[in-house]
């Protein structure tokens, strides 16, 4: 009888004791070998990263870090299962058996990579680090795809028709894209969000009557700090829709401003107020003086408009900048005699005319 016709149990019976023993020594040594090669790469890889500097290396030794031992051990079995004569249907196995084991390590290798290229692309430094939700999508795709490869390729080498399943596949994705619509539309809406980069984390934002800064970008929805101090959490969708207001990507602050002088003031006076504030806004070196013009005639003042720039966006800095200016403008104009104008209106009141009797009385 031929050991390709035995049964699974038969044809182990059938090996002799010297060859079990064989093939338990090459499976020793073969595993002994293969964990020598990884602790030896390893050690290797790692020093050359730390003699070199070297940002590859040190992504080789993590991806060899995800050698699981269980699969050397298998390995190991394998070569020593090949080695005896077990017959077509173990031979057969035996080749699944390497497929999988494989497709499964290489799957653990490439998700380790994945892992390690994230994180660094993500981890600040000196540079702006990457965007996150471009970073992340880009780990799930291929993540995703990495172990939908290596799944199919295991289904093919079984023997299963993978066409019809990929077919198949596509019918049930698109069913679950109508289903899953809209968070489909605010996945694509975090990926412009990545690739357009209208925001980033850290980014003071306005929109509609929500202020606040971005503290992070999600693949659905983005977390908002608003000035009040809760958290605004909003659909990426929804959020592009609006006009967006960035404060932070401000490079200089532009401030127009107004006040007023009593209508008591005289020509010349009047004449020397824009020096007097021009003074007053480059008084400091965080200031570009712009223009300042007496504006029009009011109501009850003599209305003047000033604009500057503050060479910096922070906000706070541009009130410290403004209460000097206001104070300087004080005290210049107390000094000259100028009076700032005070709202005030003239009322009049009717007197209703006597009636004819009260008038005869007195004659």
């Amino acid at each position: 009888m031929q050991l390709g016709t035995l049964t699974p149990l038969k044809a182990f019976e059938a090996v002799s004791p010297v060859d079990w023993a064989f093939a338990a020594a090459a499976m020793l040594l073969t595993y002994a070998v293969l964990t020598g090669v990884l602790r030896l790469a390893v050690g290797r890889f790692g020093a050359l990263s730390r003699r070199m500097k070297s940002q590859a290396a040190g992504m080789i030794v993590e991806v060899l870090g995800a050698t699981r031992h269980f699969v050397l051990l298998v390995a190991a079995l394998l070569i020593g299962l090949k080695m005896l004569d077990l017959g077509d249907r173990w031979d057969t196995a035996i080749v699944h058996g390497w497929t999988v084991l494989f497709c499964l390590q290489l799957a653990l290798w490439v998700n380790r990579a994945v892992s390690v290229w994230s994180t660094r692309r993500l981890r600040h430094r000196e540079s702006v680090p990457d965007n996150p939700v471009i970073v992340t999508m880009t780990a799930w795709t291929v993540r995703v795809l990495a172990w939908a490869v290596l799944l199919l390729a295991m289904l093919a080498n079984f023997g299963v028709n993978i066409t019809a399943f990929v077919a198949s596949l596509g019918i049930g994705g698109v069913a679950v894209a109508l289903a899953v619509q809209n968070v489909l539309s605010d996945l694509f809406a975090s990926l412009a969000i990545g690739l357009d980069k209208p925001f980033e984390v850290g980014d003071f934002i306005v929109f509609g009557e929500v202020a606040g800064t971005i503290e992070r970008i999600g693949l659905k929805t983005t977390r908002i700090r608003s000035l009040s101090g809760e958290e605004i959490v909003c659909g990426n969708t929804e959020l592009l829709k609006n006009t967006l207001h960035n404060y932070k990507r401000m490079v200089e602050r532009r401030i127009v401003f107004t006040f007023s002088v009593s209508y008591h003031t005289v020509p010349d006076k009047l004449a020397r107020v824009p020096e007097m504030v021009k003074a007053a806004v480059q008084a400091s070196d965080k200031t570009r003086f712009d223009r300042a013009h007496f504006k029009q005639f009011g109501t009850s003042s003599l209305d003047f408009e000033v604009v500057y720039f503050v060479l910096s966006p922070d906000f706070n800095l541009y009130m410290d900048l403004q209460q000097d200016i206001n104070l300087a403008l004080m005290r210049a104009f107390l000094k000259a005699d100028i009076r700032f104008a005070i709202p005030a209106s003239v009322q009049y009141f009717a007197q209703a005319p006597e009636p004819p009797e009260a008038a005869a009385v007195v004659h």
